[in-house]
């Protein structure tokens, strides 16, 4: 009911006790997305983002529809100083860690510094396009 993905576990704990235990949360139904077939959180994608050297945590995730399949753009900010010609080094380079890090294929679009929506309250992460 509280949308949390977890499991429970029910072997003994090493403190002695037997009742059951929850795992860790490993996300949230309501965040998850399906793309073509792969489960997709955008916990995982920010999680990969962050590490990268020349890019921003500022991400934006746009999800389309077309014919039957659903797709996914990531559209990110190239760090300060970074000349615009780097952008699509770093863009395949994004696509390429996304799909052996989650396994999805994806389209990655570096903007410049300040190029994404800012948002006063908690950032929209997520564009859902599909339409239905």
């Amino acid at each position: 009911r509280t949308r949390d993905l977890t499991s429970l576990i029910d072997e003994p704990c090493i403190c002695g006790r037997t009742h059951l235990r929850l795992d860790r949360i490993a996300g949230r139904t309501d965040d998850m997305l399906i793309i073509r077939g792969v489960n997709v959180f955008p916990s995982q994608i920010e999680a990969f983002l962050v590490g990268l050297p020349d890019i921003e945590p500022n991400y934006q995730l746009v999800v389309r529809r077309e014919g039957a399949l659903d797709t996914l753009e990531i559209e990110v900010e190239a760090r300060p100083g970074i000349a615009p010609n780097e952008y699509p080094r770093l863009a395949q380079a994004a696509q390429h860690q996304i799909k052996s890090m989650v396994g999805v294929t994806c389209d990655v679009e570096v903007k410049e510094p300040g190029g994404l929506p800012r948002s006063e309250g908690k950032a929209v992460r997520v564009r859902d396009l599909r339409k239905g």
